[in-house]
Formats: C-alpha cells, sequence, structure tokens
C-alpha cells in the first residue's frame, strides 16, 4: 500500500516526473488520488446505460491512460487531461454497451434529466429548450407513455453525430467539454447542440 503522506504536496507534474524516473509507486497514489473524479464521471454517464461498476473500472483504464500520457509540455494540467481522458474511456465504453445490446435513445435519455452548461444549475433539458407560450413541461409531457413516444421522435431526428453530443448534455457538460471527449472542435459541436435543441423545440411545438 501506498504511503499517502510521502507524496502530499507534491504537484502532479511533478509526480509524474518522479514517476518516470522510477518511483514507480506513484501510479498507486495518483490512481487512489484521483478516484472519486472516476467516481464522479461514471455517476454523472450512469443515465446513458451501463453497470456503474463497469463505468468505474473503464473510468480507472482512462485514469491509467492519463498517468502514461501526460505531457507537462502540451497539457494545461494534469487534472484536466485527466478528467478529459477519463470521460472519453467512459463513454466510448458506454456506446459499446449500447451497440452490443441495441438500445434505443429513449431507454436512456430523459427530457427531465439535468442539462445544463453551468454544473450547479437546476435545469432539466426540456425547460433549457425555452419553449413558448404558456404550457408548463408538465402540461405538454402528460405520462411516460407520451414521453417515449416523444423521445423517440428525437432520436429519429438526429445525426448519429447530434446524438452523441445529446449525450453527454444530458450528463451536465457544456459544448466545449463535448467537443473535448468526442475529439470535434468546438464550432461544430457548439452548431451540433443548437440544432438539437432546434429540432427537440421543434417536436414539442407539434405537440402543443
Amino acid at each position: 500500500m501506498v504511503n499517502i503522506d510521502k507524496y502530499e504536496g507534491i504537484s502532479d507534474s511533478e509526480l509524474i516526473i518522479r514517476l518516470r524516473d522510477g518511483q514507480s509507486d506513484i501510479t498507486d497514489y495518483i490512481m487512489e488520488k484521483y478516484k472519486d473524479l472516476v467516481k464522479s464521471k461514471a455517476r454523472s454517464m450512469f443515465i446513458l446505460g451501463a453497470d456503474n461498476d463497469d463505468l468505474i473500472q473503464e473510468g480507472m483504464i482512462g485514469l491509467f491512460k492519463a498517468i502514461r500520457d501526460f505531457d507537462a509540455g502540451r497539457d494545461a494540467s494534469f487534472y484536466t487531461f485527466a478528467e478529459l481522458c477519463v470521460s472519453r474511456q467512459i463513454y466510448t465504453a458506454v456506446q459499446a454497451s449500447r451497440r452490443q445490446k441495441h438500445i434505443p435513445l429513449n431507454n436512456y435519455i430523459s427530457l427531465y434529466r439535468n442539462a445544463s452548461d453551468d454544473a450547479d444549475d437546476d435545469k432539466y433539458l426540456i425547460d433549457s429548450l425555452q419553449l413558448s407560450g404558456n404550457r408548463s413541461p408538465e402540461e405538454l409531457v402528460i405520462d411516460r407513455e407520451n414521453v417515449d413516444i416523444l423521445e423517440q421522435r428525437i432520436d429519429e431526428s438526429l445525426s448519429p453525430f447530434e446524438k452523441q453530443v445529446l449525450d453527454l448534455y444530458v450528463t451536465g457538460m457544456s459544448y466545449v467539454q463535448i467537443a473535448k471527449v468526442l475529439g470535434k472542435d468546438e464550432k461544430s459541436t457548439d452548431n451540433a447542440l443548437q440544432r438539437v435543441k432546434m429540432k427537440i423545440r421543434k417536436i414539442l411545438k407539434k405537440d402543443e
């Protein structure tokens, strides 16, 4: 078991340097230090459909890759790089799991999941679409059956890239974070998100 006190107060960049100089127990220290980050990312993506323990395991693999590949001269900080690697690893695992099970969008997306560019905001996806008129979301969507139908329409209207963007948007990611996870540029990701919102608004208005 790694001696935590041994490395307290040392920057991540310095730890990585020492690791590559032969202090192999630093890997265990960093894995322990960032396990809560992995658990947090696993919880946020659990709604997309997968076993939580499996997601944590994938996240730890992503963290290990971050330790292996971090470049202090290229990457802003280890935390930022690790967050990206963990998110990518977990999302890739979610996609692979869904392909095997052929799970449609309406089985894992909810219009009432948190979805905001601000992590501490209580907005929901259906609220963030800025619906016109005086009808509340509760009046627009009366029961679970209607929600299932609505979500199926949304699924059928989106391109594969737009579905990926919506996937990550409902976990609370901003378009900037989504772009990094998907390896896309920010402008095309933001444009895709705006198209998603526009398509959902259009579908919702048909049901008014």
